[in-house]
């Protein structure tokens, strides 16, 4: 059994309580970097990722030392870990961690070379003010002999248990049968099309329609391919809890239904805000009772869930409350010993992801699978983008303590200096309350030093003193925005933005400075190809050059439409080409589209959807409904509506009453909500969905031409279209389900508009394309 020297002392060599005390830890890139600085001051004959390996109590262990200075008079073996702030900081449990790691590597040298003895260095390096600090011990071989065979021995019967369910994990999903008698029309297709594809390592853009059973149907052939193609991990990514529960549903009805139980481990991956029993005390054992003493009690608890198998989150919990540990790092130890993880998209694609960070470590064959993936570009954006706000320092000063209140000093003399020079470039408007924004080449320097400063004085100040939230969220915001201004390139964008009052001056304290990702391919890249495979697949990854561009993957990534089980006698689509939605046209509007509505809906009464494109719109247009036809009954999308309010909207449709929701374009009503049968008979979309023509989108519109040479359709086409097929898909949603889709505005009709809608709403009859055609207004931009 092959194990790591890393991986062998996390599991056996930890013990004590968790300690997250808001030391922020280096990037990646911050990590190697420091590694590879600490290396190159050392002297010849220094050699760095120096290789060890060897055979112990039944377990192949192997890693790279990160330095062995091979003097044949005074020989040492170094470790290197780098860190931010105060290296007391850094407390006894990541300590004994670390020494651990070193011995166990020193064992590995004497047994090798047949030393008696070997001196190990244990080095600290700050990567902000590039300091080491340095621990020299000598070690006799026989104790770390003794210390590593006591690990080896611990790790072993855990090894050898998880080796006997590999085997018959892959025994039962050779044979896994699929839970019904029959796929779904498409459904076979759609399974087959994923088998082949993970068969051959390569990655699938998979566009499917709802109603088929897309879940189960990439879930099972998926399971089969990982004992085929020896894959360690399958990854089911969702962007929606909704999401994460119907892969939960399927992978439990494939357990059950087999003739004998298959033995998958699986567990259900939540956010820390959604897990944590105590969200007002910190994450160490001097503050929290369940991170007291957690990895004393771990074993138990990791026994419980390894034989309980089925880990949502109730049963986590259950699990954990049972050995008194916390639930969400319970999870997310068991997400390493885990065959599936079912979890959000972040979970593999963040800058901190744990799955992404598993896989690395260990070396899985791992195989993500991402449900709803056409979200995945703007969640990817929003992942690798942040917005530091001036206002978060602005008056701290006097509540901090005198080292971080000195900090803050400097850093708002930094952010003065920053607005002054942009507002005197900033014309004084009249009349209205607004944001202006201004585009910078890069994150300035000056702010960027001025909040390392700020984040040593709150790191020393924390090393001595209990940290309270205010104290804690400076800190979190400067680490996270100096994270991401170390990465800014051509794939972000940097702005500075200042709220205005009605006469035109900024609000003191409102600048806002944001990096914003627009092409996430550059951080996503290296996860697609650490993967033997990945599955994306939607209902809507058309066409698949541009989820293949932005997304970082490899360009022979297949892309398969699975033919739709609905057929266009299911669907009466009309496009409506007289009524313009354009800016300028909206006023003009409101009267005819009114109209339409109230004729569909007196010719046959039922429920109806309306899409528009702002709050405004729908409120102008509602507005008009009530005074031109009041006999018609309307409900409509409020922002911000809280979740009982939403719930009560999509209830309307369920209570046996007819109506018309009006509802936002893109919103939370556009996807992810089933309305079958006849909760929904139409579905009327008055826009195209096209993001604005303002200037931030101007300056995406150019990288993206720069980049891949499609700047409108990448930034405007593609991304509006496929807000409108996700909105109109609500309403066919299974075999049996019929009704209309209305789509007003005549950009509709043109050949490539109409060409990105589903292939089963074609062809669209010529007097459909025409519908009720009156003469048309101009049609300019």
């Amino acid at each position: 059994m092959n194990v790591s020297v890393r991986s062998l002392c996390e599991f056996a060599a930890r013990k004590g309580s968790l300690d997250f005390r808001y030391t922020p830890s280096p990037t990646a890139l911050e990590g190697v970097t420091g590694h590879i600085k600490v290396q190159s001051r050392r002297p010849d004959p220094y050699v760095a990722e120096y290789p060890l390996s060897g055979e112990w109590e039944g377990l192949s262990l192997g890693g790279r030392v990160d330095g062995y200075f091979a003097s044949k008079k005074s020989p040492y073996l170094e470790e290197i870990k780098t860190h931010r702030g105060d290296v007391r900081r850094i407390g006894p449990g990541p300590r004994g961690l670390h020494w651990a790691q070193l011995k166990v590597y020193g064992a590995l040298f004497c047994l090798r070379e047949n030393r008696d003895s070997i001196c190990l260095k244990l080095t600290y390096f700050d990567v902000v003010k590039e300091r080491e600090t340095s621990e020299e011990l000598l070690f006799e071989a026989a104790d770390l002999l003794n210390f590593t065979g006591e690990l080896c021995a611990r790790y072993r019967q855990w090894a050898e248990q998880n080796q006997r369910h590999r085997q018959q994990r892959d025994t039962a999903l050779s044979a896994l049968k699929f839970p019904f008698d029959h796929f779904r029309r498409g459904q076979r297709d759609l399974s087959e099309t994923v088998y082949k594809t993970i068969s051959t390592g390569r990655h699938l853009l998979l566009q499917a329609p709802t109603g088929i059973g897309k879940t189960l149907g990439v879930l099972y052939p998926a399971l089969l391919t990982l004992p085929r193609k020896q894959i360690d991990r399958l990854f089911f990514l969702s962007c929606r809890n909704t999401g994460k529960q119907l892969a939960l549903d399927a992978l439990g009805a494939l357990k059950q239904c087999q003739r004998e139980a298959v033995p998958l481990r699986i567990v259900e991956l939540s956010a820390r805000e959604h897990a944590c029993e105590h969200p007002n005390l910190a994450c160490h054992g001097e503050s929290c009772p369940l991170a007291d003493g957690f990895f004393d009690r771990l074993d138990g608890a990791r026994q419980a869930a390894t034989e309980a198998g089925f880990l949502d989150q109730p049963t986590l919990r259950r699990i954990a409350l049972e050995h008194q540990i916390c639930p969400y790092f319970l999870g997310q130890e068991m997400a390493r010993w885990s065959d599936v993880t079912v979890g959000d998209v972040n979970h593999y694609f963040d800058q901190q992801a744990l799955l992404f960070a598993l896989s690395q470590q260990d070396e899985w064959r791992c195989l993500p699978v991402v449900d709803e993936a056409h979200n995945l570009v703007d969640r990817a954006r929003g992942m690798y983008s942040v917005g530091l706000s001036e206002g978060l320092f602005k008056g701290a000063r006097k509540r901090m303590a005198k080292p971080v209140a000195r900090a803050i000093t400097t850093l708002n003399k930094a952010w003065r200096q920053l607005t002054d020079h942009y507002q005197q470039q900033i014309g004084q408007r009249e009349g209205s309350a607004t944001t202006e924004r201004h585009y910078l080449p890069a994150p300035p320097d000056e702010l960027n030093q001025a909040l390392q400063g700020l984040i040593h004085a709150v790191i020393d100040h924390l090393s001595e003193h209990a940290g309270d939230n205010e104290t804690q969220q400076l800190l979190f915001a400067a680490v996270a925005y100096l994270r991401l201004a170390e990465l800014f390139g051509d794939h972000s964008l940097c702005s500075l933005d200042f709220q205005r009052d009605l006469s035109g001056n900024a609000l003191p304290g409102s600048a806002m400075l944001n990096i914003d990702n627009l092409i996430p391919a550059d951080h996503l890249q290296a996860r697609f190809a650490s993967a033997h495979s990945s599955v994306l697949f939607s209902a809507t990854l058309s066409p698949p050059d541009y989820y293949r561009d932005l997304l970082g993957l490899p360009a022979d990534s297949h892309w398969q439409d699975i033919d739709s089980p609905f057929s266009a006698d299911q669907l009466e689509l009309r496009v409506v080409r007289h009524i313009s939605t354009r800016l300028q046209h909206r006023q003009q509007s409101l009267a005819p589209i009114a109209e339409r509505i109230a004729r569909q809906y007196q010719r046959k009464p039922g429920n109806y959807l309306m899409y528009v494109s702002s709050f405004r719109y729908l409120n102008d247009l509602t507005a008009q409904m009530a005074k031109a036809h009041p006999d018609v009954p309307v409900f409509k999308q409020t922002p911000a509506m809280a979740p009982q309010r939403r719930q009560d909207f999509i209830d309307r449709f369920k209570s046996g009453h007819a109506g018309v929701g009006f509802a936002v374009l893109g919103g939370v009503f556009s996807e992810g909500i089933d309305l079958p049968g006849e909760q929904l008979i139409g579905v009327f979309v008055a826009t195209l969905g096209l993001p604005p023509f303002d200037h931030f989108h101007q300056i995406l519109q150019q990288r993206m031409h720069a980049r891949f040479g499609n700047g409108y359709e990448y930034t405007y086409l593609y991304p509006g279209l496929r807000k409108v097929i996700q909105a109109a898909g609500r309403l066919i949603r299974s075999p049996s389900d019929s009704g209309v889709i209305e789509l007003i505005d005549p950009r509709f009709a043109e050949a490539e508009v109409n060409a990105l809608l589903p292939s089963w709403w074609h062809p669209v009859p010529a007097a459909r394309l025409n519908a009720d055609s009156a003469a048309a207004p101009d049609d300019t931009s």
